[in-house]
């Protein structure tokens, strides 16, 4: 099946309009709540702060990521919220997501490490883009996860 190239875009909170977080709210809850079966408050207040991006397939969110700036979470940059669409999975977006990502924090924030708390599956593919697991496994709305960081300056793999 041809589909079209994704639209990757930037955006502020007060900048999205209102379909727009519809969207990306019904993406993160389908996956994060249905899927995954975790019952946790969405509307955490780190999205006020966070720049998010958004991968576009026409109207539809298909990608989707959070990038806080130092200081909002961590005292590092850091990621959160990551997440493809179910029926998008297996076509690269996560690791195209990521680099786009991490291109983002190091434009917006030169010199700052990034930080994120992965999923223990997941732990192998952050690696591959740079990160290195910090400490132990713990769980995290029921689901083991790892937290993970990546020094500034770390180039990235090519694509």
């Amino acid at each position: 099946m041809n589909r079209r190239p994704i639209a990757w875009a930037w955006y502020a909170l007060d900048d999205l309009s209102a379909r727009q977080l519809y969207r990306i709210i019904s993406l993160r809850e389908r996956v994060f709540v249905v899927e995954q079966e975790c019952i946790y408050l969405d509307a955490d207040g780190l999205d006020i702060d966070s720049c998010h991006l958004c991968g576009w397939d026409g109207e539809t969110v298909v990608a989707y990521l959070r990038l806080m700036p130092p200081g909002v979470k961590y005292p590092e940059a850091a990621i959160g919220r990551v997440v493809i669409a179910p029926e998008r999975r297996g076509e690269g977006l996560a690791k195209a997501l990521m680099r786009e990502a991490i291109r983002e924090s190091e434009r917006r924030f030169p010199g700052v490490d990034l930080k994120l708390s992965g999923q223990c599956y997941l732990e192998g593919f952050y690696s591959d883009l740079g990160f290195q697991s910090r400490g132990e496994p713990y769980l995290e709305d029921g689901i083991p996860h790892i937290t993970m960081t990546r020094s500034a300056g770390v180039a990235q793999s090519p694509e």
